[in-house]
């Protein structure tokens, strides 16, 4: 039975999601899940597995807690955080109000450029190609590596190389300058409440941008990187994996990598490889499926250069994919590493 040992504010939130999810039962809880991410399906499914029983107690103080918090949030939007809590008070007392807001608060925190996130990256696009470089940069260092690759790949290529550069050059970034920022892209934002500084911007930042944008516009970027910072251009490069550091990999690792990959993508991701890159691929096959890659190659004949590429940045992201998994290990060339 589920036991109710400890207060429902102590309970974890996934736990006393999945409860709210038991108690509205399947039609209305598969509507709400259609408004979730993956992974927050998949955290709250799982969940809910574990749970073998939910006690009429147990479910009636998770959802009173509920529709308290319900209750909060619409009193902060109507009027926001003093009012609400002074509803509160005057209804469930001046604790129970006090730790309600203290939790909504921090529930409805907003993370810098979190409204942004959500726009098209090509109306993305159209917003910012006009603005100061600066500004771009700051933007793309907030938003996910997908995004700003596909923003970064449309802007002129001058434009481009002087965002990286700033991207690399920044390490922190206040916020009155997220607002401020976030003003002239018209978002409506709410405003975070603290003054830390954000982490923004570095090599590794700008790497994983490009990792996911397609080569010419890498190769555009790390050119003028290496012209105007080769320092800087380094550093980037340790933390840039492209296809040819496919052969950086253990054996075992680049034999999973092609257990996982498209037989026709391989193919073509090596027509534009280098002879290196092609052995280390045959080595770590059998004999047969070498021989059955050389024909498949051989019989596509010439193939685009961007078709080439497209089918190389496939690969790179299923190997990002299960680095990201824990399955395979890519050496990033840090110094000093330490391996156990």
């Amino acid at each position: 039975m589920e036991e109710h040992p400890v207060p429902v504010a102590q309970l974890p939130a996934v736990r006393k999601a999945s409860i709210v999810l038991i108690s509205l039962g399947q039609e209305l809880s598969a509507n709400v899940l259609k408004h979730l991410s993956r992974d927050e399906i998949e955290t709250l499914t799982l969940e809910i597995a574990r749970i073998k029983h939910v006690s009429p107690d147990l479910r009636d103080a998770v959802l009173a807690e509920f529709s308290q918090m319900i209750v909060a949030q619409e009193c902060i939007i109507e009027g926001g955080i003093e009012y609400a809590q002074g509803v509160l008070q005057q209804a469930l007392g001046k604790e129970t109000a006090s730790e309600i807001i203290s939790r909504l608060v921090t529930m409805l925190q907003v993370q810098p450029f979190d409204s942004v996130k959500s726009v098209d990256p090509t109306q993305l696009l159209q917003l910012l190609q006009n603005e100061h470089p600066q500004t771009i940069a700051l933007v793309l260092a907030h938003l996910p590596a997908e995004t700003s690759a596909m923003v970064l790949s449309g802007l002129p290529q001058k434009l481009q190389a002087q965002v990286a550069m700033r991207i690399v050059g920044m390490d922190r970034a206040s916020p009155e300058v997220v607002r401020e920022v976030e003003g002239i892209l018209q978002a409506r934002i709410t405003a975070t409440g603290t003054q830390d500084f954000d982490k923004a911007g570095g090599p590794s930042t700008l790497a994983d941008i490009l990792n996911c944008a397609d080569r010419t516009t890498e190769r555009s970027i790390l050119d003028d990187l290496m012209e105007n910072n080769p320092e800087v251009a380094e550093e980037v490069k340790k933390r840039l994996f492209v296809f040819e550091d496919i052969i950086t990999l253990g054996r075992r690792d680049i034999q999973l990598v092609l257990r996982e990959v498209d037989g026709k993508d391989l193919a073509l991701a090596l027509k534009g490889a280098p002879e290196n890159v092609r052995s280390v691929i045959y080595e770590n096959m059998s004999e047969r499926a070498a021989q059955s890659l050389r024909e498949e190659m051989e019989f596509m004949g010439a193939v685009r250069l961007r078709d080439v590429e497209a089918a190389q940045q496939k690969i790179v992201s299923v190997i990002r994919a299960l680095e990201e998994a824990g399955e395979v290990v890519i050496s990033r060339g840090e110094e000093n590493e330490t391996i156990i």
